[in-house]
């Protein structure tokens, strides 16, 4: 039984995705990231090997069980999505001289090849930005020959430029929308009210000669009038150009509204020749609109299936939630976590994502990334900074020996009065029994965990990169692209 999935159901998964974030029953959101060590081949107690590729060549991220609960493990910090960071968006295509742009055709498929190749209308490139950011739709591309002029008008009807081109204005990015949501392959996609107010649904607008048929004649001149358009729709007119007794050209001349099929029959054809009736063959295919006309929903004609997620992590973020003095190798988007020990959705900005404990005294000086010991238990951890002001270490504990497991494959708690030492720096230190917030954390007994409930909500999304080194004076831009 043969079947499809349409890209309109592309759409509406962005749409739903899209509104999720600001419904009145919203979903919540947090970016984080993640993995502070290198990229590296380990082997868990067992001896098995597992590759994990290298930082000048990350591994591919895994949809599965374990690797979830392992992103978990090594997660960093997080920062919530507001509705603001996001943004529907479609490809980005810069309008460059000389490039022969798709035109708009209602049936593009498997049987009617765009001239790019494209078997589907939103694969095409029908689409372009100008050099003022301004969005065009292709109508027309003088018989799939290069454009040479650029589109520059914002009229509500369709133009012509100097090239043969026909274009429809769509929408304009804003300064913020060019910052926030324009990246090197993506552009904000929206719907121009006013646009949108001037479509007319139905209104043809172009026509193309596919076969020009034989022996047609005229008695004076080379141009046939007022050949009404056939179809569901009302007051269609079209004129056409006999040339060597063929049908030429074709020109729209009355858009009429209301055409979801629209015909040029031969016979109207002939019966405007003044010529006794004489020619056959001419097959002419007439351009249906979308649905509300060009212009109507930017959205559905320019196949908007993409969500685009802009997020900046700035210096430290949260005081101690997200810190500046080690690097991070996986960018994610967590949907509905838990505060940590609840089943409370978080709703706080940032939130911190490793354990800390506090000292008195300290022996030395912890280094990021060195492996982290307490003999007393048998905790094993890496550790991510350490804040020398106010005498708190920070790490977390993951799967493999040397990062958060013993010996023997177990992973224990750091706990108690007991003694962490560093395994490159030779530092050690006592945690105290301080209890209280220091520093954005808030401590028992010395300890502080993370503060999001680990393996709670669903990882949606996972990206494994190369090392992106963070700093107090710099901020790092994330723009994610959720394609349906």
């Amino acid at each position: 039984m043969a079947a499809i999935i349409t890209n309109k159901f592309r759409i509406n998964n962005a749409k739903q995705f899209y509104e999720s974030f600001s419904e009145s029953a919203a979903e919540t959101y947090y970016l984080f990231i993640g993995r502070a060590h290198a990229w590296a081949s380990d082997a868990d107690v067992q001896g098995n090997t597992i590759a994990e590729g290298t930082d000048a060549s990350p591994p591919t991220p895994n949809d599965d069980v374990s690797s979830e609960f392992y992103n978990w493990d090594d997660m960093l910090g997080a920062k919530i999505i507001a509705s603001s960071d996001v943004s529907y968006c479609i490809p980005r295509r810069n309008w460059t001289t000389g490039t022969t742009y798709d035109m708009y055709e209602h049936n593009i498929g498997s049987g009617n090849t765009a001239n790019s190749g494209a078997t589907n209308l939103w694969d095409s490139t029908f689409v372009v930005m100008n050099s003022a950011y301004a969005v065009y739709k292709c109508i027309e591309n003088d018989g799939a020959t290069a454009s040479t002029t650029e589109p520059t008008s914002t009229s509500n009807s369709i133009f012509s430029t100097a090239d043969g081109y026909k274009w429809k204005y769509m929408y304009s990015l804003t300064s913020a929308e060019t910052l926030n949501f324009m990246s090197t392959d993506f552009i904000h996609a929206s719907t121009d009210s006013t646009v949108s107010a001037a479509a007319v649904d139905g209104a043809l607008d172009t026509a193309l000669v596919v076969a020009g048929g034989s022996s047609y004649s005229l008695s004076t001149g080379s141009t046939i009038s007022a050949i009404p358009i056939r179809g569901d729709g009302a007051s269609g007119v079209a004129s056409v150009t006999i040339s060597s007794g063929a049908v030429s050209a074709v020109s729209i001349t009355t858009a009429g509204t209301g055409y979801t099929y629209a015909y040029i029959r031969n016979a109207d054809i002939i019966a405007g020749t003044n010529a006794g009736g004489a020619g056959s063959g001419a097959n002419i295919n007439v351009i249906i609109p979308p649905k509300g006309g060009h212009g109507y929903n930017a959205l559905k004609e320019c196949g908007a299936y993409y969500v685009m997620i802009n997020k900046s992590l700035t210096g430290a973020e949260g005081t101690s939630d997200i810190g500046v003095n080690n690097d991070f190798r996986r960018i994610g988007l967590v949907r509905n976590p838990y505060n940590y020990g609840t089943t409370t959705v978080a709703s706080a900005t940032t939130r911190r994502q490793i354990f800390a404990a506090v000292f008195s005294s300290v022996t030395g000086t912890f280094t990021a990334d060195e492996e982290i010991n307490q003999a007393t238990t048998g905790a094993v951890g890496k550790v991510i900074e350490y804040d020398s002001t106010n005498k708190i270490l920070y790490w977390y504990q993951t799967r493999f020996p040397d990062v958060g497991t013993d010996t023997n494959g177990n992973a224990t708690a750091f706990s108690g009065t007991n003694a962490i030492t560093g395994q490159s720096s030779s530092a050690a230190a006592t945690p105290n029994t301080t209890s209280g917030t220091l520093n954005g954390a808030s401590f028992t007994s010395g300890y502080s965990t993370p503060e999001l409930a680990a393996d709670s909500g669903d990882i949606i999304y996972v990206e494994e990169r190369s090392p992106i080194t963070r700093a107090s004076d710099q901020t790092e831009n994330i723009k994610l692209i959720i394609e349906f």
